[in-house]
């Protein structure tokens, strides 16, 4: 903080005393950060809008999937690039609640989707459920994709 302030004051200084040499400079590194700030929005934006292409639903099936992996997840890409990567976490909740149930520990597990998954592909696997708070079945609640970060190709 101290040192931001810092550099701030000295390129005021610098500025005010010799502004023919410090202004162009100047001028040149905020074009440059504004650019830099641009092309991260937009990548964010593309990877929001990609993100929300993807069709990745999560039932609880005990009955097509092994009893310590219940948690069934389909999906499908439905941009026109491949996805390479994605992570993201499991919410469960009570029908018609906006209390997540699941508890989000540094032991839970972390989700992954498929390392490859082509434009129009479906993927589906069976994978364990988040640890839930007390005094809640799993066959009672919804659960929900939350915090998706992937990447997809170019």
């Amino acid at each position: 903080m101290i040192i931001g302030a810092l550099l701030i004051l000295t390129w005021l200084v610098l500025l005010l005393r010799y502004p023919a040499k410090a202004l162009p400079i100047s001028l040149a590194a905020v074009l440059g950060l504004g650019l830099v700030a641009l092309w991260v929005a937009w990548q964010d934006t593309r990877e929001s809008s990609q993100l929300a292409h993807l069709d990745l639903r999560l039932t609880y099936a005990p009955e097509q999937c092994p009893a310590d992996r219940s948690l069934r997840v389909t999906m499908k890409n439905g941009n026109k690039a491949p996805l390479t990567e994605l992570r993201w976490r499991v919410g469960a909740y009570a029908p018609g609640d906006s209390v997540n149930l699941a508890e989000n520990t540094y032991s839970a597990p972390r989700y992954r989707g498929p390392g490859d998954l082509q434009p129009g592909a479906e993927w589906s696997d069976c994978l364990p459920l988040p640890p839930l708070r007390s005094g809640y079945r799993p066959q009672t609640l919804e659960f929900r994709a939350e915090h998706l970060q992937g990447t997809f190709a170019n």
